[in-house]
Parts: C-alpha cells; sequence; structure tokens
C-alpha cells in the first residue's frame, strides 16, 4: 500500500513538474510580446485586395502573440500619400505602409527595375522572381534607407482608361492628358507613347477625371473597379504594360526597438497576408473586366501586330533608364526572368 502511495505521488509529481515547467514556457513565450498597435497606411478603401490581405496579417498577428500586437488600417490614404506615408515610416513616426514599388524610386533607384515596360508576361513570373533570391536581394537594401520589407504582396498588371476615344493603336495615345504615378520611367513612357503624361498622388485621380484635370490614367483592374473611375472613364485599354509588385514596409526605427520573437510574427504572418492577398486579387481581377463593362466602360485589346508595336516603342526606355537604376539591377532581373522562361 505504501508503495503503491508512494508510485503515485511520484507520478503526481512528474506530472505537475511538466505541467509547471508547460505553463512557465507558455508564460515565457508571452512575455517574449509587448502590446504594440501598428498603423498601417494604405492608398485603396477596404474592399480592395488589400484588405484581405491585412485582415489574414492581423489575425495572424493576434493569435500568435496572444493578442498583444495588433495591426491597424489607415484607408483611403488617410495618412497621406504612397511617398509622404513612406517618408514618415522611414522617420518612425508610422509603423507601416503598403505601397507600389514606383513611389519609392526616389529613395533607392534599382526599384526602377520594376517600373520597366512589358518586364513581366505573367503574375507567375512575378511570383516567382520576388519571393526568390532576387526578390531577396531588393528588400536587403532597403534597411540602409530606415525600411524593412516584410513581403512582397501586389496591385497586378496595369492597363490604361480614359475619356477621350478608344485606344486601339499607338497613335491613339497621342494629346491624351494621362495621370502616372510621381515616377520618371512611368513618366517617360508615357510620353514615348504621345502621352502628356502628368505625375499625381494616387489619392487625387478620382477628381483630377472627374474635372477633366486629366483625360485618363493606368492602373490594375482593381484599382480601377474600386475607386470607381469607371463613373468618370469611359474607355479601358487592356495593355498590360507594367506589374506592380506591392511593398509591405515597415520602420527600421521600430522594427530595431522589437525581440527578435515579434520581429519574427510579422514576418511569418505578412508572408500569411501575401498568400492571401494574392488570391483575392486575383480572383478580383477575373471579374473586374465584366463589371467595368457592366458599368458602361467600353473595353479592348491591342491585337498581337499592335501589341509588338507598343513594345518596339517602349523599348528605348530600357537604355534610357538602365544607369539610373543600375546595370547590376537589370541584368539580374533579366537573366532571372530568361530561367524562368527556360530561355
Amino acid at each position: 500500500m505504501i508503495k503503491t502511495s508512494f508510485r503515485a505521488s511520484l507520478r503526481f509529481s512528474a506530472v505537475a513538474a511538466l505541467a509547471a515547467a508547460a505553463c512557465s514556457i507558455s508564460t515565457s513565450a508571452q512575455a517574449q510580446f509587448q502590446e504594440r498597435n501598428f498603423r498601417v497606411s494604405n492608398g485603396v478603401s477596404k474592399e480592395h485586395p488589400m484588405g484581405n490581405g491585412l485582415a489574414k496579417m492581423g489575425s495572424c498577428t493576434l493569435e500568435k502573440t496572444g493578442g498583444k500586437m495588433k495591426i491597424q488600417p489607415f484607408w483611403d490614404g488617410a495618412l497621406g500619400s504612397d511617398l509622404t506615408s513612406t517618408q514618415s515610416v522611414r522617420s518612425g513616426s508610422l509603423d507601416m505602409v503598403l505601397t507600389s514599388t514606383a513611389p519609392v524610386v526616389s529613395i533607392v533607384p534599382a526599384l526602377g527595375v520594376f517600373d520597366l515596360p512589358f518586364l513581366f508576361n505573367t503574375a507567375a513570373e512575378a511570383d516567382q522572381l520576388l519571393d526568390g533570391k532576387v526578390g531577396d536581394w531588393f528588400s536587403a537594401k532597403l534597411p540602409a534607407v530606415g525600411l524593412v520589407n516584410l513581403a512582397w504582396w501586389e496591385n497586378g498588371f496595369r492597363h490604361t482608361t480614359n475619356s477621350k476615344r478608344a485606344i486601339t493603336k499607338v497613335e491613339d495615345f497621342d494629346g491624351v492628358k494621362m495621370r502616372v504615378m510621381q515616377n520618371t520611367i512611368f513618366l517617360d513612357t508615357f510620353k514615348t507613347l504621345g502621352s502628356n503624361a502628368v505625375p499625381m498622388a494616387f489619392t487625387e485621380v478620382y477628381s483630377a477625371l472627374e474635372t477633366h484635370t486629366v483625360d485618363g490614367q493606368e492602373n490594375p483592374f482593381t484599382n480601377i473597379e474600386n475607386m470607381k473611375f469607371y463613373e468618370v472613364q469611359k474607355y479601358l485599354t487592356l495593355t498590360k504594360h507594367a506589374y506592380s509588385p506591392t511593398l509591405v514596409l515597415f520602420s527600421k526605427r521600430v522594427w530595431d526597438k522589437l525581440s527578435p520573437q515579434e520581429q519574427g510574427v510579422l514576418q511569418e504572418c505578412a508572408a500569411q497576408g501575401r498568400t492571401e492577398q494574392r488570391r483575392a486579387n486575383r480572383a478580383q481581377e477575373a471579374k473586374s473586366v465584366d463589371n467595368l463593362k457592366a458599368n458602361g466602360m467600353t473595353v479592348n485589346e491591342f491585337s498581337p501586330a499592335e501589341t509588338q508595336r507598343v513594345r518596339e516603342r517602349t523599348k528605348v526606355i530600357y537604355e534610357r533608364h538602365a544607369k539610373a537604376i543600375g546595370d547590376e539591377a537589370v541584368t539580374m532581373v533579366t537573366a532571372e526572368l530568361k530561367r524562368i522562361r527556360g530561355n
């Protein structure tokens, strides 16, 4: 009886010790996370696929930190334009921004390679390049300017809209006042096509189209639909002239104050957000053309011959901007795309 009681006591002690150890580990893990609220600037509305990505990233962050770390999105450019918000992230007065690469080119010129016209043929090519060693190479350039890229999300392929006429051939760009991002390569591309290119923050575009300050603009389907540009634009041409990656930028000043565990959660959850954001974006793109037609837009594509003419017209952009971008970036990206394509 005594032996049995002794064994039972040992077993109880062992279980209690394991439970205490597990509790200690759990408490220790929770102690690695502090109560934090990260503000995120975004130029689009909550209904955009960026909203899906941030919702996924936010729920993941809450789950992995026991509710201590929160992602707080601000929509429709409420905290400023992409460029203004990026500068705020650099200074540490803002935690995060979702932005296309184009506005960041003035800070990191090598990112200009992604603005070169007709660089990518498919989204799958972009995924392979950005999620691999080439994407890592670009991300490694950002801490030096006060930024940390958590993951590559997407805006997607860009297309042109305008209120003057259907653009079915390159000559139709002549005289069209076209809003473009605040970026020298986009400016040069549309000037080369014959447009009067006007740089402008995304948050100002709808008003400029409505008042005919500009005739047209270029953006991915989801932005065109989400921002209701169809209300002030008649013609949509499926130019697919550029693929627009999105950076999930975090302030390095804030980043350096986080524990390694907190940093790891942000990176892991940004990657989960990437998967969801790309899925939602591509699902929406598949529906957008029909939706835009239903909302009164006239939609057309270039013929294969005309697409080749446009490509030929814009080849000079590569030559003009290679030096500013940096030969290493251009050579590395084009070589990796050839590898991906099996050339």
